[in-house]
């Protein structure tokens, strides 16, 4: 089964501040603003490239304060999220969600449905909002409809590689191993604190977000 890199996430408490923050990091502009109602949140997305040259893209993803909270935990734990935005998630491409659900920890989450304008997925949302190993381990996804990726203007930025840093790296690895095709210039390394740095390349040279 083949696997990819679908799109890192960063995440914010406001969604303007967060993608103001990005903006003057990465000297790009992020698309229009777009709602998930089912979870009250709100995002902005920038294409960027795979190592491989295929299309991914940049999230920047917040609460929507506009509307009424869930019933249960928001995705990518923003409920718990405070302090300045930073990179929280990565998200991997999967041709077969059912499967994919089989080979991941047990506490993944459940498979659940969305749909917003043009664009259908599924997605694996874990029912405490926070993912596997701290949120080190990748949502999964199955699109049900075209990427938003080759949808969105191309400001040349380029995925170089993402370093996940966990206190139990050889776990997280051997969780991911059913994954390894997504694995290409990912680097799994031992700290005391969970999270995760990407390095991308810009017009203007290459960026650590952290």
């Amino acid at each position: 089964m083949s696997y990819r890199i679908d799109h890192l996430v960063v995440s914010a408490s406001d969604l303007e501040q967060g993608c103001d923050a990005m903006e003057a990091l990465l000297d790009v502009e992020f698309g229009p603003r777009g709602c998930h109602a089912e979870m009250a949140t709100e995002n902005r997305l920038v294409a960027m490239k795979r190592p491989d040259g295929e299309s991914a893209y940049l999230e920047v993803i917040a609460p929507d304060h506009a509307v009424a909270r869930p019933e249960f935990p928001r995705w990518f734990d923003l409920d718990n999220f405070g302090g300045p935005p930073r990179l929280t998630n990565w998200v991997v491409a999967c041709p077969d969600l059912e499967e994919a659900w089989e080979l991941a920890p047990a506490d993944v989450g459940r498979i659940m449905s969305f749909r917003r304008g043009d664009f259908a997925w599924r997605m694996i949302v874990p029912e405490t909002g926070i993912l596997p190993f701290d949120n080190c381990f990748p949502a999964l996804i199955e699109w049900h409809s075209e990427r938003p990726g080759p949808k969105l203007p191309d400001p040349g930025l380029i995925l170089r590689r993402l370093k996940i840093t966990h206190p139990e790296p050889d776990a997280l690895r051997a969780a991911l191993a059913p994954f390894v095709s997504a694995m290409e210039n990912v680097r799994i390394v031992q700290g005391l604190t969970p999270g995760m740095t990407a390095e991308i390349g810009t017009p203007s040279g290459e960026i650590w977000i952290a």
